[in-house]
């Protein structure tokens, strides 16, 4: 609604930088670009560091973050596009599928802000990807942060939880056992 305030949270404060990754499906480049450079500036505000990669569609977006987490070092994610109703259901498909796989991506320990628009029409989308009316690029990169922020005070994400990598040497009954020659 024209005129709702919304509340914002404190940009958060880190003791070290933070890296994220910036994915964005750029089939509406007017409002990716718009997106990105909100996402963007939010980072730098931070004093953190960021790389973008771009994907053919919403889609793909949760796919090439799952990719990143297992194969690099970034700390969070922000997930960018747009995604405009048309004549087709496919624009349920996508937007809740989508959003469904970034959700599951974040209730596994990544750090993402979801920046994927989902709307009825480009004025739309316009208004919400300019940096300087609603900025959903920079909320995202924001909601990320946040997150990452969250991550950091609780002791940062833990994976393998539970599992204990093999060794040459084990333990049985009170004895060190060397490698086995079977």
């Amino acid at each position: 609604m024209a005129g709702q305030s919304h509340y914002t949270l404190p940009r958060p404060e880190f003791d070290r930088a933070v890296k994220l990754l910036i994915v964005v499906a750029p089939y509406y480049r007017d409002i990716a670009d718009g997106m990105l450079e909100g996402a963007r500036a939010e980072i730098e505000a931070c004093g953190g560091t960021h790389e973008t990669v771009e994907v053919p569609g919403a889609l793909e977006v949760p796919t090439a973050i799952g990719i990143a987490d297992r194969q690099s070092n970034f700390d969070g994610y922000v997930a960018l596009g747009c995604v405009i109703r048309g004549e087709t259901t496919h624009y349920d498909t996508v937007c809740n599928d989508s959003s469904r796989a970034l959700q599951l991506l974040g209730l596994q320990g990544l750090c993402i802000g979801n920046g994927i628009l989902t709307v009825e029409n480009h004025e739309q989308a316009a208004v919400r990807s300019d940096p300087a009316d609603q900025n959903k690029g920079g909320g995202a990169a924001a909601a990320a942060l946040h997150l990452i922020a969250l991550a950091r005070k609780w002791g940062g994400q833990r994976k393998g939880v539970g599992f204990r990598p093999a060794s040459d040497e084990y333990r049985i009954a009170g004895q060190t056992k060397g490698p086995s020659t079977a």
